[in-house]
């Protein structure tokens, strides 16, 4: 049985056809526009079209970042999307003729690695995707948990410090603004302004301006700014983790998103901080941290896999 995953963000539309193994048999990317819902949809559209040629395609799932309700047919709020209130799933059914099933991003990509990946043989796996904040997915007793309203696994907003940095959901001292692509770049950036002795490779390396590409490459070059930026990082990683698992007490936790690119900086060092704030840790087995697998992808076969048991 083959279905389309579709995952929508902020500047592409990546979708393929997912057969029941996982697999992806072919696949597309398209740009769009995120200011602009209908043509978002059009290119949906458009992409379904184009896979689903000499194809029996039975579904399609649409990974969106965003507050998807219960039904899993309307985006309610998208930070990056020009979407409130919008009707995604309607709108894409009457224009591709097909099922279809719309979900949070970070929850198909959790039930892509669950399923495909990283998660494998798991029954209950928190899946975090570390890129510019912190996706969350949460599949418990081999389900995929999304809360009463559709809106659960949001895990970079628990607040991690009170009254702390800004957030862009309007709170402060959210998780995500500690342990993300943004956090560790302001870490960085903080270090070299303070202290740019200590910065000096990842200074020349950056020209002035520091984004997360030279701090990760200074960090592997010896630079103690960015590897003290990445020890912030992954003691966050840590805490928030073993703050997880006292609430949920999963098996496993899947570390993902595009900072996951270079764990070999951060993650050893986030497993044993986690070993260590974990409550009760002398009485109680550890959950397992794993690197996701599946990479961009695991967001096409997610929804993909999604749309199949709709």
């Amino acid at each position: 049985m083959l279905t389309i995953g579709v995952d929508i963000g902020g500047t592409k539309v990546a979708a393929g056809v997912v057969d029941d193994q996982g697999q992806i048999v072919a696949h597309t990317l398209r740009p769009t526009a995120a200011d602009r819902p209908d043509v978002v949809a059009q290119t949906v559209a458009e992409v379904v079209g184009e896979l689903s040629a000499g194809r029996d395609v039975e579904a399609v799932g649409v990974g969106a970042a965003g507050f998807v309700d219960e039904t899993r047919s309307i985006v309610r709020f998208a930070p990056n999307l020009a979407w409130r209130e919008e009707p995604l799933q309607k709108k894409i059914a009457g224009l591709v003729g097909l099922p279809v099933v719309i979900e949070n991003d970070a929850n198909a990509m959790a039930w892509g690695e669950t399923r495909f990946g990283a998660g494998r043989g798991q029954s209950h796996v928190v899946c975090l995707t570390l890129g510019t904040g912190i996706g969350g997915g949460l599949v418990f007793d081999g389900r995929l948990y999304r809360g009463r309203w559709g809106m659960g696994a949001e895990l970079g907003h628990m607040q991690v410090v009170r009254d702390g940095r800004l957030c862009g959901c309007g709170n402060r001292g959210c998780w995500e603004q500690y342990a993300s692509g943004n956090a560790l770049v302001k870490a960085a950036r903080e270090i070299a302004e303070v202290q740019p002795e200590r910065a000096r490779i990842l200074l020349g390396l950056s020209g002035g301006t520091i984004e997360g590409e030279e701090v990760t490459e200074a960090a592997r070059q010896g630079d103690t700014a960015s590897l003290a930026a990445f020890a912030e990082l992954a003691e966050w990683l840590g805490q928030g983790m073993a703050d997880l698992a006292a609430i949920l007490d999963p098996g496993c936790f899947i570390v993902g998103g595009g900072v996951s690119r270079a764990a070999d900086l951060f993650i050893d060092r986030a497993r044993e901080e986690f070993a260590r704030r974990l409550t009760g840790r002398e009485h109680r087995p550890f959950a397992e941290v794993r690197l996701a697998e599946l990479g961009a992808s695991a967001g096409v076969v997610g929804a993909a896999d999604l749309a199949r048991h709709r």
